[in-house]
């Protein structure tokens, strides 16, 4: 599986994860889901994502 496959399922998880725990935990969950959000958008605008250097050293998914 392609490292990037392996990111979007992680993220995707994370974020169904937080919203569920917001609902059912505490409405400040939602900030965890902010911060996901913020991460992907600071990906996009510099082209480096830390979650795929994770996925790097693990040596997990092609690049």
């Amino acid at each position: 599986m392609e490292r990037k496959h392996i990111m979007r399922i992680i993220i995707g998880t994370m974020v169904l994860v937080s919203v569920a725990l917001a609902i059912w935990v505490s409405q400040w969950w939602l900030i965890f889901t902010a911060f996901i959000g913020l991460n992907l958008l600071q990906s996009g605008v510099t082209k480096w994502c830390l979650l795929e250097d994770i996925l790097g050293w693990l040596k997990l998914g092609q690049k």
